[in-house]
């Protein structure tokens, strides 16, 4: 039975890291007051309301309402249970745990079935990676990885393997108890017409393909030998673990590199991702395919500003960096550059035909812009030795360079399509200048919209904002006055029969006062792993991060919170039953009950406007 991690080692894993920087590795984070904003990573948004107390050590998202300590961002983002988060931590920050603690960090809060499904995509891993390396049957494949670049070093960092063609796998997993309905849904298996299971993997070079913590989830499989009946690439099915849409293949190793650079290098290929790694260049990634989708995106905009393109140099490879265009640019705060390889070869190629040090020289390199690009995609498919042709591009070429906001740029790009076609510059700017009109009448136009769906939303946030009560406001700042102001703690807790009135803040209440009697110092952070419902550290969070104050001001209000909380919300409480009452005897046509409860009303509305003027 693995041992519970002692309180006083959580502690000093806590206080060992920064928040902001654990959370910096999977949100981009910007200064904004006293705090540090960005895009949630919980769910989508376009405006930053993700929050970070660097003071509290706490976060906080303002619209789904997600916070807490940075244990809880990595259980939340990971799917990791407690001890498993506090290990991680430790790890980044290079604390060693004893080994009876570290046995926790297999518990996942996860499904089993979503574990076994996970276990059998890395048990297949290690199978296909030992095939590869140490049998006869994979001789062959390495031989080609070899051949295409890829050393033993890169293949071992990979976890590349070889699928041969025997239902090697399915006696594998069958002899380790795994169920058939997990395998079929695993994806690894195909199932015939009789209800036979088979590999789905045979003769091909197999990537795993991992999520953003390292768990295989799913697999790419090349052919070793080509077949015409076959294609080139295969790819594992959507599953309970793997979807497309939201899988970045070498995310994982990726992440750091990307985080620590503010950058991301996009390709097209598995190949060429790890071509790049093995040239040093680490902060590469591929979408599955051509096919980058919004959701991989958003992966990619909390994590970086710029994504730089780098697809193949052939007519598909092109499409798809203007298709890709397309996408970021809907994409707020992300810029756009493309590399794009000489003589329309692919990264890998490159590689191989040029080295390392010249291929990482290109990306260290300037970037080709949108504008270069997309003037440069414009030409394709158009035969510029034609008038038509000619008249095309440059309509189309000034469109394009209307978009732009700098004059300077404008005139540069005006330049060049002048020069290039023999042209006035001043009659190409006197149309640029036309279009540029239109644009901004269409802009406009769409902008009374915006405004529009901005005061709607606003409107719904202080809608949402003022639902409310007096009452529970002066007892969220009360609390959080306490919590945060020793002073303001011994002040109300020396006050007689003290209690909150709902019951969310006097739990929260008395369970401070449960901590602070075991711990001499009193922090926020450490608070809340003491708190066992998740429901009470969001409400716990909410205060603390929500209401701002002054640090520095006097104690006064306090007095006005006690007073609310003490005497007028249980004024009011028996005022609202009275009213109750009030109704049901004039239900029952009572006149005699109706005369008494009315008395009491006054007497109760008397006391009420008598406290005001204390």
């Amino acid at each position: 039975m693995p041992k519970k991690i002692p309180e006083t080692l959580i502690e000093e894993i806590r206080s060992s890291v920064n928040i902001a920087d654990v959370i910096g590795q999977y949100v981009q984070l910007k200064k904004s007051g006293k705090n540090l904003f960005g895009l949630c990573p919980f769910h989508e948004e376009r405006t930053p309301s993700f929050s970070v107390n660097e003071d509290k050590q706490i976060f906080h998202c303002f619209s789904c309402g997600r916070g807490g300590n940075v244990f809880k961002f990595l259980m939340e983002l990971n799917d990791l249970s407690f001890p498993e988060a506090v290990i991680q931590v430790a790890k980044d920050a290079n604390i060693e745990i004893p080994n009876q603690y570290l046995q926790q960090g297999n518990e996942k809060p996860v499904d089993p079935y979503i574990n076994n499904l996970i276990s059998a995509h890395e048990i297949a891993a290690q199978l296909y990676h030992h095939i590869l390396l140490n049998t006869e049957s994979g001789e062959n494949a390495l031989e080609y990885a070899h051949q295409r670049g890829l050393n033993d070093e890169i293949i071992k960092e990979f976890n590349l393997g070889y699928a041969p063609d025997e239902d090697i796998l399915l006696n594998y997993l069958s002899q380790k108890d795994f169920k058939q309905d997990l395998l079929r849904d695993s994806g690894l298996f195909v199932v015939d017409r009789n209800g036979n299971f088979h590999d789905r993997f045979k003769g091909r070079l197999m990537f795993p393909i991992n999520d953003i913590s390292g768990q295989t989830i799913a697999f790419s499989g090349r052919l070793v030998q080509q077949r015409n009946d076959l294609p080139k690439y295969l790819n594992s099915p959507e599953s309970k673990i793997f979807h497309k849409s939201t899988t970045l293949f070498n995310l994982n190793l990726a992440k750091t590199e990307i985080n620590k650079q503010k950058a991301v290098i996009l390709f097209e290929g598995f190949m060429d991702v790890i071509a790049a790694y093995s040239a040093g260049v680490s902060n590469a990634v591929a979408s599955m395919g051509t096919s980058l989708t919004e959701e991989q995106l958003r992966i990619l905009q909390r994590m970086a500003k710029k994504i730089y393109i780098s697809y193949d140099g052939d007519s598909a490879g092109q499409k798809a960096t203007n298709r890709a265009i397309s996408l970021i640019q809907h994409v707020r705060g992300l810029q756009i550059g493309v590399v794009q390889m000489p003589d329309q070869l692919d990264p890998d190629e490159y590689l191989r035909k040029f080295g390392g040090e010249k291929f990482k020289q290109i990306y260290d390199g300037p970037k080709e812009t949108v504008i270069d690009f997309e003037l440069r995609y414009l030409k394709n498919k158009r035969n510029l030795n034609q008038h038509e042709d000619q008249i095309a591009y440059i309509n189309d070429a000034l469109k394009l360079i209307a978009t732009l906001s700098s004059s300077v740029e404008q005139n540069l790009y005006l330049n060049q399509i002048a020069k290039e076609f023999s042209l006035n510059k001043d009659e190409l700017n006197v149309q640029l200048q036309k279009m540029k009109q239109n644009q901004h009448n269409q802009y406009r136009s769409g902008k009374k919209y915006i405004n529009k769906q901005r005061q709607e939303n606003n409107l719904s946030s202080f809608n949402q904002a003022i639902k409310l009560s007096r009452l529970e406001r002066a007892e969220r700042f009360l609390l959080q006055r306490m919590l945060t102001n020793n002073e303001v703690w011994l002040k109300v807790t020396s006050q007689k029969d003290f209690h909150f009135i709902h019951d969310d803040y006097q739990t929260l209440y008395l369970l401070a006062q449960s901590y602070k009697t075991d711990h001499s110092d009193f922090q926020i952070n450490a608070f809340l792993d003491y708190l066992d419902s998740d429901d009470l550290q969001q409400t716990l969070v909410e205060i603390i991060d929500q209401i701002n104050y002054d640090d520095n001001q006097d104690l006064t209000d306090i007095d006005d919170y006690l007073k609310l909380i003490q005497n007028e919300a249980p004024l009011d409480e028996r005022i609202q039953q009275k009213q109750k009452q009030m109704e049901e005897a004039k239900r029952l046509n009572d006149v005699e009950l109706q005369s008494k409860i009315m008395k009491d009303l006054i007497g109760l509305y008397k006391q009420k406007q008598a406290l005001k003027h204390e």
